[in-house]
């Protein structure tokens, strides 16, 4: 027979159960329907059922009640479960990301702890075997970056209530060399570059990838409505997205959704910019804005020609008939120029990396660089110094050389010019 006694006012309850054992109840709130969420505790002794108690109100107490049922999350469980919470507010290419890191490192590597009981020690061995496996810091770094972006969420929602030990761990360490090698074009090879693009369609879209820096997406985005050419200003808003498909037969035709004849958007052609650093006001050189009008011109001559076929979507740089240019098309175009101009091999990025690198040796404050780049970090700024820094000092010794070189000595006799000197010397230069 149960030796029970309800307490008033929701106070915990200790008895000995009919069925030999301790039992203990304790109120730690309220559920989601509205009912008291009292929690059942059963030991041997009683003992026992006062330590679980007390631990039960210490926890209640601290604001740091687990939801019913959630302390049997796993570690595989969780992160499985926070990707569908999460995939409505992430863009297509960080839950891709997210994704692979989740299904190929994480899930494999951590899944089956309990998520209360996984330390900042588990994930630190957990890098480390990742990287002695042949992954890179890198790749352990953007794991780590995953795993505490959704533990936060478990803390916040109450599925974690011991902290979130991915703030704890130690994260992997980035080499420099890992990061993307900066690579900017001389100003020789700009020359070459621009004068190639001349010959061919859209030749304003490698002017602005240069001269502004704008990312792939941020110049294919690009809309007449985005540009005032007679102020000379220029507002970046959106970014092209790359095309994904889903099927549209049925049954399905056993392609690739990308392949299939029935094939549907499975997203917009373009979205917001992703930070609000990225979303920008750029002054436009005057010689941009002339290449500008020219090649509104030759767009217009283009839409007249291809008349009723002609999608009028108001893109800045578009197809034979309006349609935006996709991301693919644009760098095979990119590679073509380099090769027809002679160039190196470089990456589509390395257009940014030289625009950068030409702002900063201008001397344009860091402040005004991170605007016009789009970037939010200040650290950015910092990985240009190794490329800026030994440019400014050849440039100070070739000017210091010039300057203060020892005179030539001419033949006797022979009449000196007035205008000889410094300025002469600049002049010859």
């Amino acid at each position: 027979m149960d030796k029970r006694h309800k307490n008033p006012d929701g106070r915990s309850t200790i008895y000995l159960g009919a069925d030999g054992k301790w039992h203990g109840r304790v109120t730690m709130g309220v559920k989601d329907d509205g009912t008291p969420d009292r929690r059942h505790v059963k030991r041997k002794s009683k003992s026992d059922v006062v330590d679980r108690v007390k631990e039960l109100e210490k926890e209640r107490d601290s604001g740091k009640v687990k939801p019913v049922g959630k302390e049997k999350w796993t570690v595989a469980g969780w992160l499985t479960h926070w990707l569908t919470i999460a995939r409505p507010n992430l863009r297509d290419g960080a839950y891709a990301a997210y994704e692979v890191a989740v299904r190929v490192h994480l899930i494999p590597g951590l899944g089956a702890h309990k998520l209360h009981k996984l330390e900042p020690e588990h994930l630190e061995r957990f890098y480390t075997r990742m990287q002695e496996k042949g992954a890179s810091a890198g790749t352990a770094h953007q794991a780590h970056r995953t795993i505490r972006t959704a533990l936060g969420e478990a803390e916040a929602r109450g599925a974690l209530t011991t902290g979130n030990p991915a703030e704890k761990a130690k994260p992997p360490r980035l080499d420099l060399e890992e990061e993307d090698e900066i690579e900017p074009y001389t100003v020789e090879e700009i020359k070459a570059l621009m004068g190639e693009a001349s010959k061919r369609r859209n030749s304003a879209r490698w002017a602005i990838a240069l001269a502004l820096g704008l990312r792939q997406g941020e110049a294919l985005g690009l809309k007449w409505s985005d540009v005032d050419l007679d102020t000379g200003i220029l507002k970046v808003r959106r970014s092209l997205n790359r095309p994904r498909y889903v099927h549209g037969c049925k049954p399905l035709c056993g392609r690739k959704p990308d392949f299939c004849p029935d094939r549907q958007k499975a997203r917009p052609d373009a979205a917001p910019t992703k930070s609000r650093a990225g979303r920008r006001t750029i002054g436009l050189p005057d010689e941009l804005t002339a290449i500008l009008r020219e090649h509104r011109t030759q767009q217009a001559a283009e839409k007249a020609l291809a008349r009723q076929l002609w999608n009028d979507e108001d893109w800045m740089f578009a197809g034979r008939t309006g349609k935006p240019i996709s991301p693919n098309m644009d760098y095979r175009e990119w590679k073509a120029l380099l090769a027809a101009a002679g160039l190196r091999n470089g990456r589509l990025h390395d257009a940014r990396h030289t625009a950068a690198t030409v702002l900063l040796l201008l001397g344009v404050p860091e402040r005004a660089v991170m605007d016009a780049m789009g970037w939010s970090s200040s650290a950015m700024v910092k990985r240009y110094q190794h490329i800026t820094a030994p440019v400014r000092m050849d440039i100070a010794k070739r000017v210091g050389g010039l300057l203060w070189a020892e005179p030539t000595s001419k033949p006797k006799g022979e009449n000196e010019d007035p205008e000889d000197g410094v300025a002469g010397v600049l002049a010859s230069a």
